[in-house]
C-alpha cells in the first residue's frame, strides 16, 4: 500500500555537505542496532563508524570529480562506497510541521560499486516513517540506482528484517533470488548472517 508519506519520498546521493545529517542518522541506526547486538557506545557516546567514513570519503571524491563525471561513478575504483539519503514531506494536517518542508527519513550505505557485486551495507528508516511503505520504496529506489548483482545481509533474530528483505528481493527480481547463511568473519561466537542475492537490470 502506498501512503502519502511514501508517495512524497525523494532520494539522492549523499554529498560532503550531508556529513552532519548522516552522522545524526548513523547514531540513531547504531543505537537501534545495539538492541540486537548488545553493543555499547564508545566512552564519548558514539558508535563505530568506519562504514560511514568510507561513504563520506567517496562522496568527497565525487564532489571533486570533473563536471562531466556522474557523481555515482567517482571514486568507485578505490572503495566503491556510496551513501543515499531519503527525505519525505510529512502529510498535511499537523500545524507543527511548519510549511511541510521535506524531512530526512532514512539513509543507505552501498559498497562494492567498483566491483562485480553491490552490497547494501547499512539501511535505516526512522521510527516515525515506518509502517507507511517508506522503507520498501526507499530500498527499491536504492537498488534501482545501481543495477546489477546485489547482496543484502540480515540476522534471522530480527524477524521484521527477514520479512522485509524477502519482500524487497521479490519486488526487485521476482522469484529469481537466493538465500544462504554465511559465518560472520572473525566472529565464530555469533550466529551466521543470512544473505539474499539477486540481479537487477537497467
Amino acid at each position: 500500500m502506498t501512503t502519502p508519506l511514501a508517495s512524497s519520498l525523494t532520494t539522492r546521493p549523499a554529498m560532503p555537505g550531508d556529513a552532519t545529517l548522516l552522522e545524526h542518522l548513523w547514531l540513531l541506526f547504531r543505537h537501534e542496532l545495539s538492541g540486537l547486538t548488545g553493543t555499547l557506545p564508545n566512552p564519548d557516546g558514539t558508535f563505530r563508524r568506519e562504514r560511514l567514513d568510507a561513504a563520506l570519503a567517496d562522496a568527497a571524491l565525487a564532489d571533486r570529480a570533473p563536471a562531466d563525471t556522474a557523481p555515482a561513478d567517482a571514486g568507485l575504483a578505490d572503495a566503491g562506497w556510496r551513501g543515499v539519503l531519503a527525505h519525505a514531506t510529512p502529510p498535511p494536517g499537523d500545524p507543527a510541521q511548519q510549511g511541510l518542508l521535506p524531512r530526512p527519513v532514512g539513509f543507505a550505505l552501498v559498497r562494492g560499486l567498483g566491483g562485480p557485486t553491490r552490497v547494501l551495507n547499512s539501511f535505516f528508516v526512522v521510527a516515525g516513517a515506518r509502517r507507511a511503505g517508506v522503507g520498501r520504496r526507499f530500498a527499491a529506489e536504492v537498488i534501482a540506482c545501481f543495477p546489477g548483482p546485489w547482496e543484502i545481509a540480515f540476522q534471522d533474530a530480527n524477524a521484521p528484517a527477514v520479512a522485509f528483505w524477502r519482500a524487497v528481493a521479490t519486488d526487485a527480481a521476482g522469484q529469481a533470488w537466493t538465500e544462504e547463511h554465511r559465518p560472520v568473519p572473525g566472529r565464530p561466537d555469533v550466529p551466521p548472517d543470512t544473505w539474499i542475492s539477486f540481479t537487477t537490470s537497467r
